[in-house]
């Protein structure tokens, strides 16, 4: 370029025409720029994309994976919580059967025990009753024989009489009582 302009000036260059030269050298000097470009930068830059897209589509798939692992996670604890809500519902009904049925062995244990007490305390009773009786016989006895023998004016010593005496008088009373 300063070659020309140096020898004189010859032709005046046209300045919208580019010189043939500079298009030579722009040329070659684009075709080593994409040729460098090619060759070493869009690889790496493809490597780094591809990373990238490998990074964001694994972090997504570790993310759906995360997600239904938690999902799962989520549907065994709610299963384990149905168990143990049926688990804890069978207990408690056991617990009030259970509950039920020593209350039932209580009563009955209650009742026998009232049927044995209030048995003892006939037998008592009857017993009771039945000394009772033999005293009041011998007293009825011993004072239906002093007043027969003041009635009568004989005494009544001798005990087989006596005793005869006694169990008419204490049989007529009863056959009399039981009108």
């Amino acid at each position: 370029m300063f070659l020309l302009a140096a020898e004189g000036g010859e032709s005046e260059h046209n300045p919208i025409i580019p010189i043939w030269q500079e298009i030579v050298v722009g040329t070659v000097a684009f075709a080593v720029l994409c040729f460098v470009l090619m060759k070493f930068v869009f690889p790496r830059m493809e490597q780094t994309f591809q990373a990238r897209v490998d990074a964001i589509e694994g972090g997504i798939k570790r993310a759906e994976a995360a997600q239904a692992e938690a999902n799962q996670l989520l549907e065994q604890y709610r299963a384990q919580l149905a168990e143990a809500r049926t688990d804890a519902a069978k207990i408690r009904d056991d617990a009030r059967a259970d509950a039920e049925g020593i209350r039932q062995d209580l009563l009955a244990k209650a009742r026998e025990e009232s049927d044995r007490v209030i048995q003892a305390g006939k037998d008592a009773l009857a017993a009771e009753r039945a000394t009772i009786v033999r005293e009041l016989r011998a007293e009825v006895g011993t004072i239906a024989v002093d007043l027969a023998s003041k009635i009568v004016g004989e005494s009544l010593a001798d005990e087989a009489r006596r005793k005869g005496t006694v169990d008419r008088f204490l049989s007529g009373l009863e056959s009399t009582g039981a009108r």
